[in-house]
């Protein structure tokens, strides 16, 4: 049988444009340029999208095995010894700092700081039992502050039970926790604001003793955002519906930073610990200007480790530049979850998993600090801010 010369071209052309389609994915939906792909497609090949073949798995199921081969270097005890400053414990007894301090060791965990915002009699029932203790060295207490109906006369009252917490040997004041500047409210109803006047002479008060405050501003920048499929702490806030501050009339990210700069800004003799990076450890060019601007201010690395572990080169430049305003910080105490800190911060690995992957589900990466800025990111810098702290025995 012969074809013609047309039914040839006609065959040939068709076959032709079907393997140009298999190779681009074909059967696809073609988008424009700076369009996306509708839901449920991917797109294969530029300008093509296609929906896979078979049923995907859902965000929590999908697990994919990591085939990439790379050295290891786990690090189960931190190089260093290592002053935690924002742990959370609530009452301490004898037996409860004897399994701690058994934990602790193997970590190089040597001081473990009560962040859990006490006051009044249950701060001096801590203190007195951490110094009847064997371990009155292993731990340390940070106050609180009852932000509770501020107005005329609270002021004079918070500042005498700050100076009687701080008698009674705490440290400083903290974590002054996320609720403050959130929910938060006045006696007339409004939200307690960051930067509210009436709590001024307090925050005064600080500079007075010297002792810093620690304090907890805002949550992650996709907390305030949609929970949409742009957002990548979907999945922690589809778990955990009180971390979803994006409801109508709840306060800003911007607004809660605006508030809490201008906060530092009017007391400059005050020292101030920014818990979390301060929520800018996804924005750390943001963060140096912050502390360009204010001397009188530090952060802590509690809970940020999953921002730090995915741009370990700007990370590592970050440290080494403000080696001296970095403090260690864990805030959930969880002994099987250090060693990624020790690993991020000291080794220079690739590609490994992090411990939540709700938190981040992408891989981590070392940031291979020097020694110098080890010691002062785990112990020097705490000592030097946190008068109290244990001064003697540490590496030099």
């Amino acid at each position: 049988m012969h074809l013609s010369r047309t039914a040839f071209i006609i065959i040939f052309s068709g076959l032709v444009g079907a393997g140009l389609a298999a190779q681009r994915g074909g059967g696809g939906t073609r988008i424009g340029a700076g369009q996306e792909c509708p839901p449920g497609t991917t797109e294969t090949r530029p300008g093509s999208c296609q929906a896979p073949s078979t049923p995907p798995p859902s965000i929590v199921d999908y697990r994919p095995r990591s085939t990439l081969v790379t050295v290891e270097h786990k690090v189960p005890k931190a190089k260093f010894p290592v002053i935690d400053i924002h742990s959370h414990q609530g009452m301490l007894t004898q037996d409860s700092m004897k399994r701690l301090v058994e934990t602790m060791d193997p970590l190089n965990l040597r001081v473990l700081t009560l962040a859990d915002n006490i006051s009044g009699d249950r701060l001096v029932q801590t203190v007195a039992a951490i110094n009847a203790s064997p371990y009155k060295d292993r731990f340390r207490v940070l106050a609180g502050i009852n932000f509770s109906n501020v107005g005329p006369g609270w002021s004079d009252r918070a500042i005498q039970q700050l100076r009687a917490d701080i008698k009674a040997g705490a440290l400083g004041v903290g974590e002054v926790g996320k609720q403050f500047g959130l929910r938060i409210t006045k006696p007339d109803g409004s939200r307690l604001k960051v930067d509210d006047p009436d709590i001024d002479p307090v925050w005064d008060e600080f500079a007075k003793l010297d002792v810093p405050a620690f304090i907890h501003t805002a949550e992650p920048q996709e907390f305030f955002q949609p929970q949409d499929m742009k957002n990548e702490r979907w999945l922690e806030l589809s778990l955990f519906a009180d971390r979803r501050n994006n409801q109508p009339g709840q306060v800003t990210f911007e607004q809660l930073m605006i508030e809490r700069n201008n906060m530092i800004r009017k007391h400059p003799k005050t020292r101030f610990v920014l818990a979390h990076f301060g929520w800018h450890a996804n924005d750390l060019q943001r963060l140096g200007k912050l502390l360009d601007e204010f001397p009188n201010v530090t952060v802590e690395a509690g809970a940020v480790l999953y921002d730090f572990g995915r741009q370990p080169r700007a990370a590592h430049d970050f440290f080494v530049k403000y080696q001296d305003r970095i403090l260690f910080g864990k805030d959930s105490y969880q002994p099987e979850e250090f060693p990624y800190y020790w690993r991020v911060f000291e080794t220079a690995d690739e590609y490994f998993d992090y411990y939540r992957d709700y938190h981040a589900f992408w891989k981590m990466y070392g940031m291979n600090l020097p020694d110098e800025v080890l010691k002062k990111v785990y112990y020097k810098n705490a000592v030097r801010i946190f008068k109290g702290m244990p001064t003697t025995g540490w590496p030099q």
